[in-house]
C-alpha cells in the first residue's frame, strides 16, 4: 500500500521532488532540441534552389490520389507473396538446420548438401536469384507446368534465398542448447528424433525469435523486388503510374506504404527482444 505524503520522511519527499524536476527538465530539453532540429531541416530543405521542382516531382498530392488504387492493389499482391514466402522459408530453413546438425556418418550427404545450399544462396545476391528463377525455369519449357505466374517465380526465389539465412539462425539456436539436455532426454528413453522434436527444438526456437523477426522484416522489404519479373506489385504499379503522369510521386507513395507495413513488425521485434533480454537478466529459464 502506498504511503501518503504525511507518512514519509522529509528526505524522501525531497528525493521525489528532485526526480520530478529532473524528469520535467529532460522532457523540456528533448522537446526544444527536437523542435530546433525539425525547423533547421525544414528551412534547410526549402531553402535549396531546386526545392519547388523536387516538391512538384515527388510530393504531388493530386498524383498520389490518382495513383493510390493501382499501388494499393500491388501492395495486396506483395502481402500474398510475403505470407506464402514466410511460411515456406520457416519450413525449409528449419529442415536445412536439422540436416546440418545430424551427427551420424550416414547423413554426411545431407550435411554436405545443406552446407552447399546455404553457402550458395547466402553468397548470391537476391536480384540474381530472381533473374535465374524468373527466366531460367520458364526457359526449361516444362509443358506440364503451363505458364507460371511471375509472383509464383518470385516466391520461389525469395524462399531459396531467405531459407538459407533462416537455417543458420535455427542452427545457432539448436547448437546453443546444451548437450546435457539431449543426453537427459535419451536417458529417459527418447529416440534421437524425439529428443530433437520434444526437447531441443522448443528451446532453440525460443532463443532465436528476435533474429527470426529481423529476417522477417528484411523479407517484408525485399518482397518488392519481384517487380523485376513483371509482377504488378506495388513497385511495378508505381512504375506504371510514374510513366503515366511523368511524376515520381507514386514511387514515394509505394515506399511509404512499405514503411507503414514494416513499422508494426519492427516494434513487435523490439518488444520481443526486450522481453527476452529482461527474462535472461532476471535469471528466468527460456
Amino acid at each position: 500500500m502506498a504511503l501518503s505524503d504525511s507518512e514519509v520522511s522529509r528526505a524522501e519527499l525531497d528525493r521525489r521532488a528532485f526526480r520530478r524536476t529532473q524528469r520535467s527538465r529532460s522532457v523540456l530539453i528533448a522537446f526544444i532540441s527536437t523542435l530546433v532540429f525539425a525547423i533547421a531541416v525544414w528551412f534547410g530543405l526549402i531553402a535549396t534552389p531546386g526545392w519547388s521542382r523536387v516538391q512538384e516531382s515527388f510530393f504531388s498530392w493530386d498524383v498520389a490520389v490518382q495513383a493510390w488504387p493501382r499501388v494499393l492493389d500491388g501492395l495486396l499482391l506483395n502481402l500474398r507473396v510475403l505470407a506464402v514466402s514466410a511460411v515456406l522459408v520457416v519450413v525449409f530453413g528449419l529442415l536445412l538446420a536439422v540436416m546440418r546438425t545430424l551427427k551420424s556418418p550416414v547423413f554426411f550427404p545431407l550435411r554436405v548438401f545443406a552446407k552447399g545450399y546455404v553457402d550458395l544462396f547466402r553468397g548470391m545476391p537476391l536480384i540474381i536469384v530472381l533473374y535465374l528463377v524468373g527466366f531460367g525455369i520458364p526457359g526449361l519449357r516444362l509443358e506440364f507446368l503451363g505458364r507460371i505466374p511471375a509472383e509464383v517465380l518470385g516466391t520461389i526465389a525469395l524462399t531459396l534465398t531467405y531459407s538459407a539465412y533462416v537455417s543458420e539462425v535455427f542452427r545457432a539456436g539448436i547448437e546453443s542448447v546444451h548437450s546435457s539436455q539431449r543426453l537427459a532426454a535419451r536417458s529417459l528413453g527418447l529416440t534421437n528424433a524425439q529428443s530433437m522434436r520434444l526437447v531441443v527444438l522448443p528451446q532453440a526456437v525460443r532463443k532465436v525469435v528476435p533474429p527470426l523477426m529481423n529476417d522477417f522484416v528484411a523479407l517484408q522489404k525485399d518482397v518488392g523486388l519481384i517487380s523485376v519479373l513483371g509482377a504488378i506489385d506495388a513497385v511495378r504499379g508505381a512504375q506504371i503510374e510514374v510513366a503515366k503522369f511523368a511524376n515520381f510521386t507514386p514511387y514515394v507513395l509505394a515506399g511509404l506504404m512499405f514503411v507503414l507495413l514494416a513499422i508494426p513488425t519492427i516494434r513487435l521485434a523490439d518488444y520481443v527482444t526486450k522481453r527476452l533480454s529482461e527474462k535472461e537478466q532476471a535469471g528466468v529459464t527460456l
